[in-house]
């Protein structure tokens, strides 16, 4: 598609977002399934109807354009898709991977952000105003679960991880004075 218009880079970011929330609603379930902790779990689950309806909203504004509601590859979705894969695949202990969940989910949050913030400003722009409306809706949801991952994260989650690693160190130290004890007794 060639972009020689306002309305043109409109349409084509709607497309990416289109394929991007639809990548979005299938890769939740995993990192539900993932989740250990149960609020972490339950915010991403809600997240999926929420993200259900956000494509729900998409489809809409393709009709009122008049357009095919069809997705092109959103590559940066994909590429921070599957980085969040790795992270929970590299995530031995469950604290830790429950930090690394919610490090990837909002990585691909503040994307959306981004995206819809600059779609629901070329809808204004536009006189698209129920589009926007629409936009502003989403942009609005998406701001609200970047700040419960958060309150998650910084309430608990990377506080159960760091206490993880303390009591890790605790462990090392404690065998290693074992061995030196062990190793002095018996010279």
């Amino acid at each position: 598609m060639n972009l020689n218009t306002l309305k043109d880079l409109y349409l084509d970011e709607l497309k990416d977002v289109y394929d991007a929330e639809n990548q979005i609603v299938k890769a939740l379930p995993k990192m539900a399934k993932e989740a250990t902790n149960e609020e972490l779990r339950a915010a991403i689950e809600q997240h999926i109807d929420q993200t259900q309806t956000q494509i729900e909203r998409l489809e809409q504004i393709f009709e009122d354009l008049g357009e095919k509601a069809k997705g092109q590859k959103c590559e940066a979705t994909r590429g921070l898709i599957e980085e969040a894969k790795r992270m929970m695949e590299d995530s031995e202990d469950d604290d830790v991977r429950d930090a690394a969940i919610i490090a990837a989910a909002q990585k691909i949050e503040h994307y959306e952000i981004a995206t819809y913030g600059t779609l629901r400003t070329y809808a204004e722009l536009m006189g698209y105003d129920e589009q926007a409306e629409l936009l502003q809706e989403t942009l609005d949801e998406e701001k609200e679960t970047d700040e419960n991952l958060t309150e998650l994260a910084v309430g608990c989650i990377n506080l159960d991880a760091e206490n993880q690693e303390d009591e890790e160190e605790e462990e090392e130290t404690t065998s290693s004075n074992r061995m030196r004890n062990t190793q002095k007794a018996t010279k």
